[in-house]
């Protein structure tokens, strides 16, 4: 993964939009249009080979969006700040860490094995069992 080449096409390829933001913040809420939204094109993005290519179309196939074309979107939004600056800033950081987090192989999980002192605990900890459950049977003797 070439991440200059992905930071360049994803800035010269994504399309922004600002809208007003909900939420609380007064007059500003009703005035300035501080929401933020990006949207990239997979197409569009460079840099990435065709196997993360595939890896981020299956991480991030829920958040797509298929156009009528056969094309596919990914959208990003940011809103928390009352500066469209910021917003714009948080929006292009979360498309570059949503697309490096998502093109990423997944490290291989390899099983451990218990330590011996787990292994001893797990132990005592079934004799303490087995020693209640046995405490709680009723013996009738033979007279």
């Amino acid at each position: 993964m070439d991440m200059a080449l992905v930071y360049q096409s994803i800035h010269a390829g994504a399309e922004m939009s600002f809208s007003r933001s909900g939420g609380p913040g007064g007059q500003n809420v009703n005035k300035v249009n501080t929401k933020v939204s990006l949207r990239l094109a997979l197409n569009r993005l460079e840099g990435l080979s065709e196997a993360e290519m595939t890896r981020l179309r299956e991480t991030l196939a829920s958040r797509l969006v298929h156009k009528e074309n056969g094309a596919e979107e990914l959208i990003v939004t940011a809103r928390e700040e009352r500066s469209q600056k910021i917003n714009l800033e948080r929006a292009y950081a979360r498309l570059e860490a949503l697309i490096a987090a998502s093109a990423r192989i997944p490290k291989r999980r390899r099983p451990g094995k218990p330590s011996p002192a787990a292994r001893e605990k797990r132990l005592a900890r079934k004799h303490l069992h087995s020693a209640k459950k046995s405490a709680r049977r009723y013996y009738i003797e033979d007279e």
